[in-house]
């Protein structure tokens, strides 16, 4: 019996280094596509969860440097793999960039939110900046010089309610208002009731308990007590105004998307990320609602805040 042989590559040949070569790059690129997928399941130990959900649209930047990458290795398998995240990616943010769908008719009422930030040097020129967007309804965190907000504001926002470091200032009449215990032993936000011309709006200023990273309970308990309480609420059109210290891809965020929508996801373009101000990357700030029909959100660059500025318009 003639024996026959068949020829191996040797551990060193270039044939095998062939085979091998994007091996790395369509690792990388299959666990890129499990976290963009996938990142409620990372556990929330010490707040990692919340810290991968709020970072996930910017996984999408990882795609470009794997495409670079395969393309350095001149890897179709590798180039092939890096269009499994780039087509989830898409498939859940791509519709962000799309123009958007807002609702017909005129604009009835104009809102915006802005954080302060404690310590700001002239609060004046940063709400300044807020009136040239002429909103009817501006909700304020971090106030820690009144007066000098109410010398900027006051001639052409006659109205206000105020509680603690929040503060809402109105082109209307505001009928009624009381502070929010959202868990913090003291009130840090409130609720008003404004008279619009097209009728009664519930506004609600708040600023929810912050989240560091290993550190988010305290935040998180402040998410579910602002819930219970609009859910609570009868009120048929509200809107939330504020600081919330949560981004909506956060899983701590659910229990508000459960009861209310967002102004920026329905009405604005791109993700709206609003801190910190110079090269924001994440949204911490929203406007959120119900009972009305969003026209417009938007984001606004004010002076000597660490935050940007959010707007958002409604029709009744």
């Amino acid at each position: 019996m003639t024996e026959q042989m068949v020829d191996e590559p040797a551990a060193g040949d270039p044939a095998r280094r062939r085979d091998r070569r994007g091996l790395g790059v369509v690792a990388l690129a299959v666990l890129l596509a499990a976290l963009i997928a996938g990142h409620r399941a990372v556990p929330n130990v010490h707040g990692l969860g919340s810290l991968v959900d709020s970072a996930t649209p910017l996984l999408g930047l990882g795609v470009p440097l794997l495409g670079l990458a395969a393309a350095l290795r001149r890897s179709p398998r590798a180039l092939l793999a890096v269009a499994l995240p780039a087509v989830l990616w898409l498939a859940l943010y791509g519709g962000a960039w799309l123009p958007p769908a807002a609702g017909a008719g005129p604009t009835a009422v104009r809102v915006a939110s802005q954080n302060l930030r404690a310590g700001n040097p002239d609060p004046a020129a940063t709400v300044g900046a807020l009136t040239d967007a002429a909103p009817d309804l501006i909700g304020l965190q971090e106030v820690d010089d009144g007066d000098r907000v109410e010398a900027a504001l006051g001639a052409r926002y006659p109205h206000r309610s105020a509680v603690s470091t929040v503060a809402l200032w109105s082109r209307w009449p505001i009928r009624e208002s009381h502070g929010i215990d959202t868990g913090l032993g003291w009130d840090r936000a409130l609720r008003a009731v404004v008279a619009a011309p097209p009728g009664d709006l519930v506004v609600y200023v708040v600023h929810l308990g912050s989240a560091r990273a290993g550190h988010t309970a305290t935040r998180d308990e402040t998410v579910a007590a602002l819930a219970a309480t609009v859910r609570a609420d009868p009120a048929p059109r509200l809107v939330v105004l504020g600081d919330l210290n949560t981004a909506p891809t956060d899983r701590a965020f659910v229990p508000l998307t459960r009861l209310l929508r967002d102004a920026q996801a329905d009405a604005g373009q791109g993700f709206g990320f609003t801190w910190p101000a110079e090269l924001p990357v994440t949204r911490p700030d929203h406007v959120l609602y119900r009972g009305l029909t969003p026209t417009a959100a938007d984001v606004l660059h004010t002076p000597d805040s660490d935050h940007r500025a959010v707007t958002a318009g409604f029709r009744w």
